[in-house]
């Protein structure tokens, strides 16, 4: 045999034996691989969470403090992120832009709303919606005629029946009066929609009472110390005054502020959101009638729906809760 013919023999024999022992070992050749086959050491990647923003007038509002619970509940439920941001008050308008212009460069997939105006938000929503971030209505209305007009009057909308609810708390703060008296009426910012909507529904509500004189109807922003001040200012001129009606809470205690240092006891005050200072007020005889009206369901729905526009599912254009009128003998 040659030496040509040993090197031969020589590999073929190694070769034979790495063969037997990859069988061995039960090692198998690769086979083909199939279309859209995932290996077992590879995962497919989850999708990241949904980033909602939820942005609101302020917290210094009670109200808007429950409302951030109950988007929390959502976000807790449905696993998206939620972040939240406010203006400083809720007269703060121009800063409520800027938390929505400054929303878009952070590029959130949805944005949730309880607009501070009912207008002046509009073309910075808009500006939102053409940068593809959805958005969701709630509390204060966007005014429909200027949503039509930007293209954007599909944006759902979750809210109560203010002006009903108004209407029903105002005939339980004058129920019952047979005498000829006086009222005042405190409205809210002007230019948002659930503030007018509180004004007529009070209105509507003293107009079935002739014996009862409006002898003033001045707006006090939604805050407490702008309604102190104005009611002492109101009081003055309009000594008679037996009702006042308050729309919102905040404002009631201011009012509520007022008639304590005065020393008047014969003044019955309405508000609206049964805060937990209200309704604290109402135990101890100082306030006669408050609305609820839900804010925890109005901030977990707002989120709840954009997730759902996130998946391409449908909501409703107009959501209305319940409210409910809560007076000291709790009718």
């Amino acid at each position: 045999m040659t030496g040509s013919d040993r090197r031969r023999n020589l590999a073929f024999t190694i070769l034979i034996g790495i063969v037997f022992m990859s069988t061995a070992c039960g090692n198998k050749p690769p086979g083909p691989s199939l279309p859209g086959a995932v290996s077992k050491t590879e995962t497919k990647a989850s999708p990241p969470p949904a980033r909602i923003v939820l942005i609101m007038k302020t917290l210094a509002n009670p109200f808007f403090i429950e409302m951030e619970k109950g988007a929390r509940l959502a976000e807790k439920e449905q696993g998206i992120r939620l972040t939240v941001k406010t203006a400083a008050q809720e007269t703060s308008i121009q800063q409520q832009i800027a938390i929505v212009e400054e929303s878009i460069r952070e590029k959130y997939d949805a944005i949730v709303i309880a607009p501070g105006d009912s207008v002046e938000l509009i073309p910075a929503l808009k500006k939102a919606r053409d940068a593809h971030i959805l958005v969701v209505n709630i509390d204060n209305r966007l005014d429909p005629a200027f949503m039509k007009k930007f293209g954007m009057e599909d944006v759902p909308f979750i809210s109560v029946d203010n002006r009903a609810g108004a209407r029903n708390a105002a005939a339980a703060l004058i129920r019952g009066n047979k005498d000829p008296a006086q009222a005042l009426l405190i409205e809210g910012i002007r230019t948002a929609s659930n503030a007018e909507d509180r004004k007529n529904g009070a209105l509507e509500a003293f107009a079935l009472h002739p014996e009862i004189k409006l002898v003033a109807s001045e707006s006090a922003n939604w805050k407490i110390d702008e309604a102190h001040d104005l009611v002492a200012r109101l009081m003055q001129r309009f000594p008679g005054t037996r009702y006042i009606f308050c729309a919102n809470d905040m404002m009631a205690l201011g009012a509520i502020r007022y008639l304590d240092e005065s020393g008047r006891a014969d003044v019955l005050v309405g508000g609206f959101d049964a805060l937990p200072q209200a309704l604290t007020a109402m135990k101890a005889g100082k306030l006669a009638v408050t609305v609820d009206q839900n804010p925890v369901a109005q901030g977990r729905l707002g989120v709840e729906y954009a997730l759902k526009l996130l998946k391409g599912e449908t909501v409703p254009a107009l959501t209305v809760l319940n409210t409910s009128v809560i007076t000291r003998a709790g009718e």
